[in-house]
């Protein structure tokens, strides 16, 4: 007879910059998805054949600006794993807080409330997930010799007190 030894799991600390750029990474797919599967409503794929998007003529412009209003999750995503914790912090709080408004501009006017209305919805809860990262950001105190800066005419001296 063996006997099973009991192991629980150890939850390791997820780093900050690693939840921002998991809810940016979901915050663009579900972007992305909301568009993709909006092709299967009726009259969709034949309105842009026409050459219409919505109300909008389909142009080299618009197409750049979806493009752009694409690249900005795509870009949160890189930027929250690279930059500095402070700058880091401020672009997300200002990026998420813009891309609040964004999403839920999505539905004026627009039909399919409940399609439309649950993609704003889960990308809305993504987004205050990233607001409550940022903002909770952990903060360190800083260190006792930090506190205390030397004199800049006299080095520190191994073994040598102040």
């Amino acid at each position: 007879m063996t006997t099973r030894q009991s192991t629980t799991l150890d939850n390791q600390p997820i780093p900050v910059e690693a939840k921002l750029a998991a809810a940016w990474t979901g915050v663009m797919f579900l972007y992305a998805y909301v568009d993709i599967i909006a092709f299967f409503k009726p009259g969709v794929v034949e309105d842009i054949l026409a050459g219409k998007v919505w109300e909008f003529d389909v142009s080299q412009t618009l197409l750049a600006t979806f493009l752009a209003l694409m690249a900005i999750p795509i870009f949160m995503v890189v930027l929250s794993m690279t930059l500095p914790a402070r700058a880091n912090r401020i672009t997300n709080l200002i990026v998420a807080s813009v891309q609040i408004p964004y999403a839920a501009f999505n539905m004026v006017g627009g039909s399919w409330t409940y399609f439309y209305g649950l993609g704003v919805v889960l990308e809305v809860v993504l987004l205050v997930l990233i607001l409550r990262y940022a903002w909770t950001w952990p903060r360190t105190a800083p260190s006792a010799s930090a506190s205390a800066p030397r004199s800049a005419h006299r080095p520190a001296r191994a073994g040598i007190p102040d």
